[in-house]
């Protein structure tokens, strides 16, 4: 979109929502808010109520930029509202907003493409509902089965299949602790990750229209890069760029590239790799409204770059089609 356009348009900042994961979404439209205001751009920060819908029309939006993470406002639910209303947003469209959000149905989109994923199975809520002999009238549950393990060794990442920012993960080094995880990961839905423990590096290259800008390597102090290590000041360095080989990195990038272009997004997006430790890199999942604030991942890698954070949004607005 032509900036000179977007200079004439009231953009409406959709942040908060009903996810998990509201309060990091709050933190990244508020920050998307603050400096597009300061940029002298016509915006206004909503919360993305049930009411949403009303809301767009009462302000008279004109442009969404889509701060919402997880829940509805990255599973393309939002997308379609606003095709519908006709309203152009920022960001991945309805189909690869849906794919990149299920691990499931993008972990196999990789695998059409080629594109490397550690080996992983899916476990329905309703495969665990296995009832064993009853006991004095009352049924007696049997949450594993054998035909519930991994056939790959362990550790095991116990994962939600439709959430984001590491939420519900576990790691599991124990077939006892197994049962345990699962419950946890199906307290957010009904479908679950299994996924193959890879040690290496974790790396993030981030994406913009099309284009790898880069990567950051996260160092956790916990044992993983859950919620807590990215939300919770000193539990995590960042290295930019990551230290990995040259042909390694330029391998990430290509790869978190080729990742976004499978499932189809636009605008944005932060791919999550593991780089094992001969370099070869493995495709955790494609975030397709990463965090937004100016310290979050995606401007940390667009700052290495030599972009700035307000020059990102303004180029994110701009690539909306």
């Amino acid at each position: 979109m032509n900036k000179n356009d977007l200079r004439k348009k009231k953009i409406g900042v959709l942040m908060g929502g009903s996810s998990a994961e509201r309060e990091v979404s709050l933190k990244s439209g508020q920050a998307v808010y603050n400096s597009l205001r300061s940029l002298k751009y016509n915006v206004a920060a909503i919360d993305a109520g049930e009411d949403l819908c009303m809301v767009l029309k009462k302000q008279k939006i004109d442009i969404a930029f889509i701060a919402l993470h997880g829940g509805h406002g990255e599973n393309g639910a939002v997308q379609g509202m606003l095709e519908i209303m006709g309203i152009p947003y920022t960001g991945s469209g309805v189909l690869a907003s849906a794919l990149a959000m299920d691990k499931e149905a993008s972990k196999k989109v990789f695998l059409y493409h080629n594109i490397p994923v550690p080996a992983f199975k899916i476990v329905m809520r309703d495969e665990l509902r296995v009832m064993g002999k009853k006991s004095g009238g009352s049924s007696v549950s049997s949450p594993i089965t054998h035909h519930s393990l991994p056939p790959f060794p362990l550790p095991w990442v116990i994962k939600p299949a439709t959430e984001g920012s590491s939420v519900g993960v576990e790691i599991v080094k124990d077939k006892s602790a197994l049962k345990a995880a699962l419950q946890k990961a199906f307290s957010y839905g009904e479908k679950v990750v299994v996924e193959q423990y890879i040690s290496g590096k974790e790396v993030q290259i981030g994406v913009l229209n099309n284009k790898a800008l880069g990567g950051v390597e996260v160092r956790p102090s916990l044992e993983f890069y859950n919620y807590e290590a990215k939300y919770t000041a000193g539990l995590t360095e960042y290295i930019l760029p990551p230290q990995l080989r040259r042909k390694a990195y330029a391998g990430a990038k290509n790869i978190g590239l080729a990742a976004h272009k499978a499932l189809g997004c636009s605008g944005a997006t932060r791919v999550d790799l593991i780089i094992d430790t001969n370099g070869n890199p493995f495709v955790l999942e494609v975030n397709t409204i990463p965090g937004m604030t100016e310290t979050s991942l995606l401007p940390k890698i667009a700052k290495n770059a030599g972009i700035g954070f307000g020059e990102l949004l303004r180029r994110i607005l701009e690539g909306i089609r």
